[in-house]
């Protein structure tokens, strides 16, 4: 009927002291993302193929790490460990979705700085508003189908034992080390098409910044260089700490006991990326601090 998440520590008061960085946490994330999200659909001048996949993104982002902490925080604050049979089966579905898409996310984004960069003249052609779209439709549908085949895949086998998962949400590799089925055909299917999506996605942004970098070491000028590896080296970053931490998460040898790594590592994957993303992104983003600062000015012009 349930199955119990790990907790921390067996102190009720220190229980609801951790709670205290992670709300501080998931409320800068919301804070961060929302900025995002909303200054790329109020601001004319960001209604670019660029900041529409940026504001997927955050969108994805914030949704990833709902699904996980406020959870955790409310278990934290409650004392309690438990959460539903049902809860369980949604929030792995949703992880999986989310990561799943935004893995395909961060792919059509090192597409489109190849684009812009290589192929500037063809941009506004080949990024039109329907191949964003579409190209976003596709992302979607690859995570929410990852998400359909992890979670019937995981959940169609048989638990017995202890229900005590070893990690603060439902995690795929947590919740099999709980089942005593011997096939596992599904979920051995379902990883290795898992598998295959992430590997071809980090194919084509290698290949992608194979050719970035090429034609940006021919630019004559440093300010362009510059600029063009201002928005390209904060993305490769996001994408080798996301597709790293989420392949050692599912694919390192099981464990029986749990351990400070797998924590680390699943953390890494579900609540770094989305508090950071918005800070990677837009940090030295002229648009966006512009966009921002042109907000604050209207807001303070109607006060």
């Amino acid at each position: 009927m349930e199955f119990l998440l790990v907790r921390f520590t067996e102190n009720q008061m220190l229980s609801g002291l951790q709670a205290v960085p992670f709300s501080l946490i998931y409320l800068a994330a919301m804070l961060d993302n929302l900025i995002i999200i909303s200054l790329t659909i109020l601001d004319q001048r960001l209604h670019t193929p660029m900041y529409f996949f940026l504001r997927h993104l955050s969108f994805l982002d914030l949704c990833l790490i709902s699904t996980t902490v406020p959870k955790f925080i409310l278990n934290c604050i409650t004392f309690t460990e438990s959460i539903s049979y049902l809860g369980c089966v949604l929030q792995l579905f949703l992880v999986v979705l989310m990561a799943g898409s935004e893995i395909g996310i961060l792919t059509v984004m090192s597409y489109d700085r190849y684009v812009a960069i290589c192929h500037p003249l063809h941009y506004e052609a080949v990024m039109s508003k329907r191949a964003c779209v579409l190209l976003m439709a596709v992302s979607w549908l690859n995570g929410g189908a990852l998400g359909i085949l992890y979670s019937t895949g995981t959940f169609s086998l048989n638990f017995c034992g202890s229900n005590k998962v070893h990690q603060f949400f439902c995690e795929v590799p947590a919740i099999l080390k709980l089942t005593c089925s011997q096939e596992r055909v599904t979920i051995t299917i379902s990883v290795a098409i898992g598998v295959c999506y992430a590997f071809s996605c980090l194919v084509c942004i290698v290949v992608s910044y194979v050719y970035i970098f090429s034609t940006v070491l021919k630019i004559p000028t440093r300010v362009n260089k510059s600029k063009a590896f201002s928005t390209c080296l904060p993305h490769l970053i996001v994408v080798g700490t996301f597709l790293l931490t989420g392949t050692v998460a599912y694919l390192k040898p099981a464990s029986s006991e749990p351990s400070l790594l797998d924590l680390l590592v699943s953390m890494f994957y579900s609540v770094v990326p989305p508090t950071l993303n918005p800070v990677i992104y837009c940090l030295r983003n002229k648009d966006i601090k512009s966009a921002l600062v042109k907000s604050c000015g209207v807001l303070k012009a109607i006060k």
